[in-house]
């Protein structure tokens, strides 16, 4: 194994993306023992080497360790790089598993990201493509990320089991980011959606909307779901529907929610009048929770914040979700339980990783 001395440790599986994404940003190793080492099936997982081969398309000059048994993994990062990447995800975990931590760097690079990433669009895990674009991306935004070639494009959409998808995602380079000061969420102004549907009856999409909106329509008239219907080689491989909604406050806050069928061989079918009316109900559930960033984008916003100025920026946030508050407990690092972030850029300056000018 390579020289450790200076390297992050950790035990466990837990995070594991968390810990990858903020060694890339801090330029500090990272060593994990015990991924999984009592299981049945001990180490890492597929999905989990297709995201650390993702990071080594990503950057220049990384060095990944992995023992025989796939239990320990010693990561030492490199350069973002960025430029023109196409990657293949596994189909265990939606393209959106690759797309949150991509969020966080890519604005980093030293050239514009542009990368295409095919697999899964649409599964009850992840937060699903369509969602990271109407919502994580105006949150980029605010940050001073944007510009004309900030895009993220369903080319194809796939569902489980089979996948078949296929996504464009483009983003430019951004050194310094805006402050933000995203204290006071407003009110509800409308509602917009999509009900998709892939090889399967358009009908399908129809049936959804309609449910939807007769939750909805008790509370606010300006509401527009659209349906989404894809055939041929743009469906995919697999047959599935879904929908999502965002709500949108008049301070431009984004709320989201969405649901997806049950894929081939995965417990009972599901009906989409209750698939609309359920996802309707945790649209409502989301707002009840407040905040100026939703459950889904909070991680990202902290992790934002952190990068920029000091004592700068504030949010607003609703109870966090157990992902955007990681317990270091749970992984066995420390018995004082931190912001993983914090952990990470504690006595760190993150520039550090920033190509010169």
């Amino acid at each position: 194994m390579a020289t450790q001395a200076h390297s992050l440790s950790y035990a466990g599986c837990n995070f594991l993306r968390q810990r990858l994404v903020l060694s890339t940003l801090s330029g500090r190793p990272v060593k994990i023992r015990k991924i999984r080492a009592r299981d049945d099936n001990p180490g890492l997982r597929d999905f989990e080497a297709s995201f650390i081969r993702l990071l080594d398309k990503i950057t220049n000059g990384s060095r990944i360790e992995i023992n025989q048994t796939g239990t320990t993994l010693y990561y030492q990062p490199g350069l973002l790089y960025g430029g023109s990447v196409e990657h293949d995800c596994s189909i265990l975990r939606s393209i959106g598993y690759y797309l949150e931590s991509l969020l966080c760097l890519a604005p980093f690079m030293k050239h514009p990201l542009r990368i295409v990433l095919r697999g899964v669009t649409n599964d009850q895990v992840d937060p699903s493509v369509d969602v990271l674009k109407a919502t994580a991306l105006p949150l980029l935004k605010q940050f001073g990320i944007d510009g004309e070639s900030f895009e993220l494009k369903i080319v194809r959409r796939g569902m489980l089991p089979g996948g078949g998808g296929e996504v464009l995602f483009s983003c430019p380079v951004r050194k310094v980011l805006k402050p933000i000061q995203l204290t006071d969420p407003g009110k509800i102004r409308r509602i917009r959606g999509m009900a998709y549907s892939v090889r399967v009856s358009p009908q399908m999409a129809n049936r959804i909307v309609d449910s939807a909106r007769s939750i909805l329509n008790k509370f606010i008239p300006d509401i527009y779901i659209y349906t989404d219907h894809m055939k041929g080689v743009n469906a995919g491989r697999s047959p599935g529907f879904g929908l999502w909604l965002v709500a949108e406050t008049t301070n431009g806050t984004f709320l989201s929610a969405e649901l997806v069928s049950n894929h081939q061989g995965q417990g009972a079918a599901v009906l989409p009048e209750d698939l609309g009316r359920n996802c309707a109900k945790l649209l409502l559930e989301e707002i009840h929770r407040g905040g100026c960033v939703d459950s889904t984008n909070q991680s990202l916003a902290l992790l934002l914040m952190t990068l920029g100025q000091q004592d700068v920026s504030k949010v607003l946030l609703g109870p966090l979700s157990p992902y955007t508050y990681s317990d270091t407990t749970r992984s066995g690092s420390s018995k004082k339980g931190k912001f993983v972030i914090r952990k990470y850029f504690q006595d760190t300056k993150y520039r550090k990783f920033l190509w010169p000018l």
